[in-house]
């Protein structure tokens, strides 16, 4: 038996559909897919209405 919630914090999918990686932010458990965890580290604030807080979040430093 799956846990309630367990999607994706973007696409709503779930664990029978695509990979979840779970998240701590704010004391809170989310998940993101393996599809979506880009976004987290390149363009968290497009995780804004998503996940409360987000939008303070700052991408990766990229030095390339």
């Amino acid at each position: 038996m799956s846990e309630p919630n367990v999607v994706c914090v973007l696409c709503r999918r779930d664990q029978d559909q695509v990979p979840l990686i779970a998240v701590r932010f704010k004391d809170r458990d989310i998940w993101i897919c393996s599809q979506h965890l880009p976004v987290l580290i390149h363009d968290p604030a497009q995780l804004a209405g998503s996940l409360p807080g987000a939008e303070g979040l700052a991408p990766a430093d990229h030095h390339d």
